[in-house]
């Protein structure tokens, strides 16, 4: 596992098998970056005119790319890694995240990497530690040749004594782990993560913290009248699970409730997809991953909040007791739902989660899905889609998530949506739409109506940014992504505050 520490000394001086310095756009050129006075005399004592030489070799200032240089002697690391941090005014906390991610996902297999990134504040300190960390995740458990990570990162910062800058390290790490550890659980693939594997798995992390976790499997989720996950977990040998995950800190100034979508195969059902559309469906977990990941962070960070978090596991297949298009499932708080399409199974699931949650009577409930290809065709394969029953929190959660470097943007609701969900003429509620457009809308005001009275809820359909089929970029690698992860401990953070 990766480490991160602080150190006051200049970037030539440093022993470390690379150094990392960032560069800014400076016309068709570069310049240092401001902030991070201890890089410079990496620039000066370089030897030549890196610019140019820059320039020479294609290398650009653009946030997220790294050009590799041997050092030349001009310092102790043999390696000098030049890092673009775009325009001086566009060098945010973000920035920072790109650049030192980028660098690290470069670096893989380097005992000690020294970073001489802007540092000059706690939150510069906090996004570089937290971007390196997670640029030098690697997934390699199935590999018979493992990839050996990053030993150490090391900040050069003239704020190595501060203790805030140190407690900014010591979050950043936290929050850095929390989404590698969802990453772990999303690339792990179906045959070895299953509802009763990934219930064992949650039990086994909450051991060595201050959460609880109860597990309710599928004779007392039949007793209990939970069918919402039996309706959608028949067709499989694996039965579904209900993972709860409590934490309650001696003196909470919030209760917040997180319900996570954990589909931990998706072949659509009866409704089958596509064999090629199947291909990443390991990652329909992935909401449930990112709520017991973020429980997990508060609680080791300390927060002041109390969490209930239900993370919904079931596995969607095809079989002989199938559910069906066509039937009626009553789902747990006594709602009956007409199943139209046994590929839009996590809405059932989330039901049943969130009626659970509305018992314990939080101040918030947050759900987090990978829901719909409706909203990766609205909003690309990077952002998150919000919806909400309350007009401040659904401009609320995006801006928390752009603090916490993630992009997600509100989405409405419409009226006509509730009209939509009353054409069924044998159940309460439709569990899919009757025609091809606003799917993700559809599905919010579905998953609305199970949302107790009064209670401020928000929704996150990850669909897109969940998993990335493409090419690493930035501190994303290939795979799982830990998307939600830190926008839900920045929302914590931030009500922890407001009392």
């Amino acid at each position: 596992m990766t480490t991160a520490s602080l150190r006051n000394a200049t970037a030539p001086t440093v022993k470390a098998d690379a150094v990392v310095i960032g560069v800014i756009a400076d016309g068709d050129g570069f310049a240092p970056a401001p902030g991070a006075p201890l890089a410079h005399g990496a620039i000066d004592g370089w030897g030549g005119d890196l610019a140019a030489t820059l320039k020479d070799l294609g290398a650009s200032a653009k946030p997220g790319d790294v050009c590799k240089l041997p050092s030349g002697g001009s310092m102790k690391a043999p390696l000098l890694v030049v890092a673009g941090l775009g325009a001086s005014e566009d060098v945010t906390p973000e920035t920072l995240r790109k650049a030192s991610g980028a660098a690290a996902r470069a670096l893989g297999g380097k005992r000690t990497v020294a970073i001489a990134l802007p540092s000059s504040t706690d939150d510069q300190v906090r996004a570089v530690v937290e971007g390196s960390l997670m640029g030098a995740y690697a997934y390699d458990r199935y590999l018979t040749k493992k990839q050996e990570p990053i030993g150490e990162i090391v900040l050069l910062t003239e704020l190595a004594r501060s203790k805030s800058a140190k407690a900014a390290v010591v979050e950043a790490v936290c929050v850095a782990e929390a989404v590698n550890y969802t990453r772990d659980l999303v690339n792990t693939p179906p045959n070895d993560l299953y509802p009763e594997s990934f219930a064992h798995e949650v039990a086994l992390r909450a051991k060595k913290s201050k959460v609880k976790v109860s597990v309710t499997a599928e004779d007392e989720l039949e007793s209990r009248g939970y069918g919402g996950l039996l309706g959608v977990g028949k067709g499989s040998a694996r039965p579904p699970r209900l993972v709860t995950l409590t934490y309650q800190p001696s003196r909470p100034v919030a209760h917040l409730a997180f319900v996570g979508k954990g589909i931990t195969f998706d072949s659509g059902g009866l409704s089958i997809k596509p064999s090629s559309a199947m291909v990443t469906m390991k990652c329909d977990m992935s909401g449930a991953a990112a709520v017991a990941a973020a429980t997990f962070a508060i609680a080791e960070l300390g927060l002041p909040v109390r969490v209930s978090s239900y993370l919904c596991l079931a596995e969607n297949m095809p079989a002989g007791n199938a559910t069906r298009p066509g039937d009626v499932l009553t789902m747990y708080g006594g709602k009956t739902v007409e199943v139209l399409n046994t590929d839009a199974e996590g809405r059932l699931v989330l039901a049943d989660g969130l009626v659970t949650a509305n018992a314990v009577e939080p101040d918030l409930i947050v759900d987090v899905a990978t829901l719909t290809g409706a909203c990766v065709v609205a909003l690309g394969n990077r952002v998150t889609g919000v919806f909400s029953n309350d007009a401040e929190l659904l401009q609320e959660i995006p801006k928390l998530a752009a603090e916490a470097g993630e992009l997600m943007w509100p989405l409405p609701i419409p009226e006509e949506m509730k009209e939509k969900l009353r054409t069924t003429k044998i159940a309460d509620l439709s569990q899919h739409n009757p025609d091809l457009w606003g799917g993700a809308l559809f599905a919010a005001a579905f998953l609305r109506e199970f949302v107790g009275e009064g209670i401020p809820w928000a929704h996150l359909d990850i669909a897109g940014p969940a998993f990335n089929s493409e090419a690493p970029h930035g501190y994303t690698p290939k795979g799982g992504t830990g998307v939600a992860v830190r926008t839900l401990v920045t929302l914590a953070r931030s009500r922890s505050t407001q009392a």
